[in-house]
């Protein structure tokens, strides 16, 4: 009888017979090739950054244009200060403000409730500088100079400006005399400007469509306060406000 251990006879031994088995290293599990699979990965990685960043640059867009605006000048009423051409900046977050007693008024019996309107910052001011919507035309935007507030009791007589009985000094007109239209309620007398209005007038007072023609300006149509000068390069600067003897 064959003593011969049965695996031995088989061929199952590695060690009687290492020609029929592979080398050690082909023994050896290699793992699943995932190369394909992990630049799946890096890609979704990548689209997900830019969609991040592209989601990131918006909202940083849609808050800076909340609260800055670019604005060109056209035509000639804000000379000789601003002329047609020049490119300013707006900063429309000065003027923030909100009615206090809008969510009263969405209670029953509430509806009627007057509006208290309130600037966290700072209302327009005398001499300020305002671009706001056209009150004729909302989809024309408009830059003028705030000369009387709420309230106010504004003149034009002999060429000057009067504000509660005192005269403003506009050195900035360069001369300039200011005068009213026969047909306006300016050439009649003083003028009291009403609750919720600025009185605006361009510097260019022989030729500018302001609140002569078209009577008070509703504090809702201002976009915000002329801020700075930025082009032409050569005429940068931040844009002046001044005040009056009137503030005083």
């Amino acid at each position: 009888m064959d003593d011969t251990p049965l695996r031995h006879r088989l061929g199952l031994d590695r060690t009687s017979a290492p020609d029929l088995l592979p080398p050690d290293d082909q023994w050896e599990l290699t793992p699943d090739d995932h190369s394909g699979s992990n630049a799946k990965v890096r890609v979704r990685s990548a689209v997900k950054e830019l969609l991040e960043t592209a989601i990131f640059i918006l909202l940083v867009f849609f808050i800076v244009r909340g609260m800055v605006q670019n604005f060109k000048i056209e035509g000639s009423s804000m000379e000789p200060n601003l002329h047609s051409g020049q490119y300013i900046l707006v900063n429309k977050l000065i003027y923030f403000h909100f009615d206090l007693n809008a969510p009263i008024r969405l209670l029953p019996g509430q509806e009627d409730l007057a509006r208290k309107i309130v600037y966290p910052f700072s209302q327009p001011q005398r001499g300020d500088v305002v671009v706001f919507e056209f009150p004729g035309d909302v989809s024309k935007d408009y830059i003028k100079r705030v000369i009387g507030l709420p309230g106010d009791k504004v003149e034009i007589s002999d060429g000057h400006v009067y504000v509660n009985d005192q005269l403003l000094d506009e050195d900035y007109l360069q001369g300039i005399p200011t005068y009213c239209s026969a047909d306006k309620a300016c050439s009649r007398g003083p003028v009291v400007v009403p609750d919720g209005s600025v009185f605006v007038l361009g510097d260019n007072r022989t030729n500018s469509s302001d609140s002569r023609e078209w009577d008070a300006l509703t504090l809702d149509n201002v976009i915000g306060r002329a801020w700075v000068l930025y082009y032409p390069v050569s005429d940068w600067g931040v844009i002046h406000h001044p005040s009056y003897a009137a503030d005083e």
